[in-house]
């Protein structure tokens, strides 16, 4: 129960491997198809975050055990320009890059817990937790 990885994020192939390997773990855990889903949409959009605002982060994807509830645990972080508005952001519908703005809204619904921590030019941090039922 000790599978951690990370892959740093700086291009769009990056997003596809955060993905498959956040697929990979979650099925390896033995969440079902649609969670896993849920897992690798929420993976995806932080990536993508990533990569759009920020350049360059890290994707870290790992199994979690709290009493006899296990999970998976994904961080992003970066050291981009930071969220401004925090509140605003997590607005259904709100968007800087003229995307959908599911993206934080959207990752919060999919996972079960999420927790965001951003400072302007020093970075974001976001940790998203689903727990195996």
């Amino acid at each position: 129960m000790a599978e951690r990885c990370s892959i740093h994020v700086h291009t769009e192939h990056d997003i596809v491997r955060a993905r498959q390997v956040g697929r990979h773990i979650a099925k390896q855990m033995g969440f079902g198809t649609i969670v896993q889903s849920r897992i690798t949409t929420a993976i995806s959009e932080l990536a993508r975050n990533i990569f759009l605002y920020a350049g360059t982060g890290t994707i870290t994807i790992e199994q979690i055990r709290q009493g006899k509830k296990i999970g998976l645990r994904v961080i992003a972080e970066d050291e981009g320009p930071g969220i401004p508005d925090i509140r605003k952001a997590m607005e259904d519908g709100y968007s800087t890059s003229g995307g959908l703005g599911a993206g934080l809204p959207g990752v919060k619904r999919l996972m079960d817990y999420f927790l965001i921590d951003s400072v302007p030019h020093r970075g974001t941090k976001v940790t998203v937790v689903k727990w195996r039922d």
